[in-house]
């Protein structure tokens, strides 16, 4: 019986596919979450444009980044800030392995940004 053997090079470049393909999926769907939703982040409200808008991140609902549904149920577009605590919630609930119990979840958004804008304008005579 024998195996094939691959050099170092071979390892490299395989290594090197790999991450190109999971850039172009990545982008596949960043573009179309971006493309579907509003460019704010859905847990603080933060809006986001122009170059600040590599800032917002999209998010497996499921934590399944091979679950890229077309209509983007399983997304949700996140600052990097509230897309890493969402993930650090996910890994205290369990071994990582667990998900976040449904209570947990898609908690709204607490930012309110423009809140006192009525106010505000009525104030400016608008």
């Amino acid at each position: 019986m024998s195996t094939k053997r691959t050099g170092p090079n071979q390892h490299e470049q395989i290594i090197a596919d790999a991450r190109k393909s999971r850039e172009l999926r990545e982008k596949a769907y960043r573009d179309q979450a971006l493309g579907m939703y509003p460019h704010l982040c859905g847990r603080c409200g933060r809006e986001f444009e122009g170059k600040k808008l590599r800032e917002l991140t999209v998010h497996h609902k499921d934590h399944n980044h091979e679950n890229n549904p077309s209509d983007g149920s399983n997304w949700e577009l996140l600052c990097f800030y509230c897309h890493d605590n969402e993930h650090q919630k996910y890994l205290e609930a369990g071994s990582g392995d667990t998900p976040v119990p449904a209570g947990e979840r898609n908690q709204p958004a607490m930012h309110k940004p423009f809140a006192g804008l009525e106010d505000l304008l009525k104030k400016m005579g608008r």
